[in-house]
């Protein structure tokens, strides 16, 4: 039922409903990891996981029409740059989607007493990346309470381990896209979670200050990246529909793999951009 909430033709026409959307489905993925698992002794230890678990599973049908819909357009449009004007919709439908799962999964966290647990491994991931140089420390004071980011790690550490770990999974996305389109879903549900805890971190619990915290972590750097794991997701898309096609000759072969370059040549500006400003400029605004 869940599925048919939302159609992607509808959602391309108004993307602002895919935020509301997102955030329905994040609050159910947290309430059921945290009410299912929260008493067993094994399994709580993972509720983490469990979260993007039914975040995937929920968003999934969805994702999956998407992409069925994206590639009725590569049959039918012939101009390349209509094309990627189309495409363009479905991925800022995409990223209101991922806009909703982050006010979800902050808002749950910062609210629901003892929800810790919920999105531990996503402090985890937060702590590798900001504070690599003191991580046990930093996953003990963020796992039980909230307090100012600290720490010893240098401008230049910090911007080669932002960019490193985005690259990663920008790589990572065009793998799973190319072997699975839907798969790219993983990745929104992920970085939304990450992204969340650290909003939670900075805002100290306190929702007065979730709009600052959105802005640092929204606006300058968390959709910049998202929008650059879509853009991947789109080239190994196209990729994988050459091979199913068998557009691979030689007439087409060139304008296939030139059009995914490009895409994934868009990717890595845009990811270089998000982490020299996460770096540079919103420490100064922030």
């Amino acid at each position: 039922m869940l599925e048919l909430l939302i159609s992607p033709k509808r959602a391309e026409k108004r993307p602002w409903q895919m935020g509301i959307i997102g955030f329905i489905f994040g609050v159910i993925a947290m309430l059921a990891a945290d009410n299912i698992f929260s008493n067993d002794p094994v399994l709580s230890q993972y509720s983490a996981i469990f979260v993007i678990l039914f975040s995937v599973i929920l968003t999934l049908p969805y994702v999956y029409y998407t992409i069925k819909y994206e590639e009725r357009k590569d049959v039918t449009i012939d101009n390349e740059r209509k094309l990627l004007k189309e495409h363009s919709k479905a991925i800022l439908a995409l990223i209101w989607l991922f806009v909703g799962f982050v006010l979800a999964f902050t808002i749950y966290y910062v609210v629901v007493p003892d929800s810790q647990n919920l999105l531990k491994a996503q402090v985890e991931t937060f702590c590798q990346i900001n504070r690599g140089n003191n991580y046990q420390e930093c996953v003990k004071q963020y796992s039980s309470s909230f307090g100012g980011i600290t720490g010893n790690v240098t401008v230049k550490e910090r911007f080669f381990s932002i960019f490193s770990n985005n690259m990663a999974v920008l790589i990572f996305t065009v793998i799973l896209s190319l072997l699975f389109g839907a798969g790219a879903i993983f990745i929104l549900a992920w970085n939304a979670s990450v992204i969340a805890a650290a909003i939670a971190i900075f805002i100290k619990s306190s929702l007065a200050q979730l709009p600052i915290g959105f802005a640092r972590y929204m606006l300058f750097h968390g959709i910049p990246e998202i929008t650059s794991y879509f853009v991947g997701a789109l080239a190994g898309k196209i990729l994988s529909l050459a091979v199913i096609r068998r557009d691979l000759k030689a007439d087409k072969l060139w304008n296939i793999l030139q059009d995914s370059l490009y895409l994934i040549i868009i990717a890595i500006i845009i990811l270089v951009l998000a982490a020299l400003i996460e770096v540079f400029i919103t420490p100064k605004l922030f």
